[in-house]
């Protein structure tokens, strides 16, 4: 009879070898290892593994990386510069109208800007006047917009 001999052979060359394989190779030589007089411990060998990302992880991070850049971005544009104080005071004067009894907003409006837009002279003067409403009172002052002064 005959008998069947096969041989391994190593996948390349540059394949480093793995801790399994040094361990065997530490218990066949003996224990002891070929040039010393000590034992072999079985020691890890250290395996540098190289980070393979695929197309969608490379996608993903970046996503991130853009996202991160955009939130910077946008926290800088958002907090811009802060408003400034000046230390000249204003000097900005208005004329003031007297609400009459009776009187309604649509109606001082009509009454300082006769050729304008009434619901634009009430727009301003509520804006001007911090009014809530288009709501006024007999007695309440008004100042008015300086487009609207003669």
């Amino acid at each position: 009879m005959s008998a069947i001999v096969s041989t391994i052979t190593p996948r390349s060359a540059s394949t480093r070898p793995s801790v399994r394989t040094a361990r065997t190779t530490a218990a066949t030589s003996g224990g002891a290892a070929v040039g010393s007089a000590s034992p072999v411990e079985a020691s890890p060998v250290p395996v540098r593994t190289r980070l393979r990302i695929t197309r969608r992880g490379r996608r993903v991070v970046a996503g991130a990386v853009a996202l991160l850049a955009a939130s910077i971005v946008g926290g800088v544009l958002l907090a811009g510069p802060g408003a400034v104080a000046s230390d000249t005071a204003s000097s900005t004067s208005f004329e003031y109208v007297t609400v009459q009894g009776g009187e309604s907003l649509w109606q001082v409006a009509q009454d300082i800007a006769p050729t304008k837009d009434p619901r634009d002279v009430v727009s301003d003067l509520v804006r001007l006047n911090a009014l809530g409403s288009a709501e006024v009172s007999a007695g309440q002052s008004l100042a008015v917009p300086e487009k609207y002064t003669d």
